[in-house]
């Protein structure tokens, strides 16, 4: 591969990865809380659909983007009253959210737009373009790939990448994030202290809902020109996944979803190539590495990754 086939590569990758890694993000807030969120794809699904919805509608893209991230916390703090309050069950909870969300997209498509389920191709005025047009010819030999790989993207790939750092300094810099860390691993010496572990959850939540509205943002607005019926196409689950290979930091999630982007890149730079000894790959069996990943992560490192002690129990303070 020369440099330009690389630097192709490497951009497609982190275009690829930037979903996941908002998901991930989302994910790891949320279960350091201790509150499983199984309803990730729900969430950034609900929030793509609201997004193009508005988008296609009003023709603003900072409406889109606050309509989207309302209805992704406002999704979070369903999860937050069923799982914190109400101490349900939070994985029927997330399974719950998810399927609500596949089920209510497609009916308010078909109820508003007469398309399918789908939203009208979103206009240029709305989408987000990459900051710099690269020309790879107009760079001297050994910076084209370079230019290519980093300097052509959307703000909300390099956004992301941003977001990790700051998801970390919140997690391990700040008293909000010990607290936070404090919660996924022993709530009651938390409230113990005076801090309200219902408060942190769902201060938790309302940050995963933010970040889990982001990643279905990016789907219409940078990935995709509409809102198809479920689009994330199981997103979500390779994020959690991501988040436990990662365990449960964001740089180790970051790592992950880059590699489930490598895959999902390389799966669309194989279609038609022939192999030595195998000749054409079916695009069938491409197209399912990043899936066949997503299991073999799950069986060979949720039993060896080490999850908050608390993740998943409701807390009943004692009186």
């Amino acid at each position: 591969m020369d440099e330009i086939q690389i630097g192709s590569l490497i951009a497609s990758t982190l275009r690829v990865a930037t979903p996941l890694i908002l998901c991930a993000l989302a994910g790891t807030v949320s279960e350091r809380a201790g509150v499983i969120d199984l309803g990730l794809e729900g969430k950034m699904l609900m929030a793509a659909f609201v997004a193009a919805s508005v988008a296609a509608v009003t023709g603003s893209l900072p409406i889109a983007l606050i309509a989207a991230i309302a209805i992704g916390v406002a999704m979070s703090m369903l999860h937050a009253w069923g799982c914190v309050s109400q101490r349900g069950d939070q994985v029927v909870m997330g399974v719950a959210l998810t399927m609500t969300a596949a089920g209510l997209t497609v009916v308010l498509g078909l109820a508003w737009f007469q398309l399918g389920g789908q939203t009208p191709a979103l206009p240029d005025a709305v989408r987000l373009k990459p900051l710099l047009e690269i020309d790879p010819q107009a760079w001297p030999p050994g910076l084209r790939g370079l230019m290519l790989a980093f300097a052509g993207h959307n703000v909300m790939v390099y956004f992301s990448l941003l977001l990790v750092g700051a998801v970390w300094w919140l997690l391990y810099r700040t008293r909000f994030g010990l607290r936070l860390r404090a919660t996924g691993e022993n709530p009651a010496m938390v409230d113990a202290a005076g801090v309200s572990v219902k408060g942190m959850r769902y201060a938790a939540l309302a940050i995963n809902g933010v970040l889990a509205a982001l990643a279905g943002c990016y789907l219409v607005l940078a990935l995709n020109a509409s809102f198809s019926p479920n689009m994330t196409a199981g997103r979500g689950y390779m994020a959690l996944a991501a988040m436990i290979f990662g365990k449960w930091h964001p740089v180790g999630a970051l790592l992950a979803c880059l590699l489930f982007g490598f895959l999902d890149a390389s799966a669309i730079q194989l279609q038609g190539v022939s192999l030595p000894l195998i000749g054409e790959v079916p695009v069938q069996a491409i197209q399912a590495l990043p899936y066949v990943m997503t299991v073999v992560l799950l069986a060979g490192f949720i039993g060896r990754s080490r999850a908050p002690a608390a993740l998943g129990r409701p807390y009943l303070k004692e009186r």
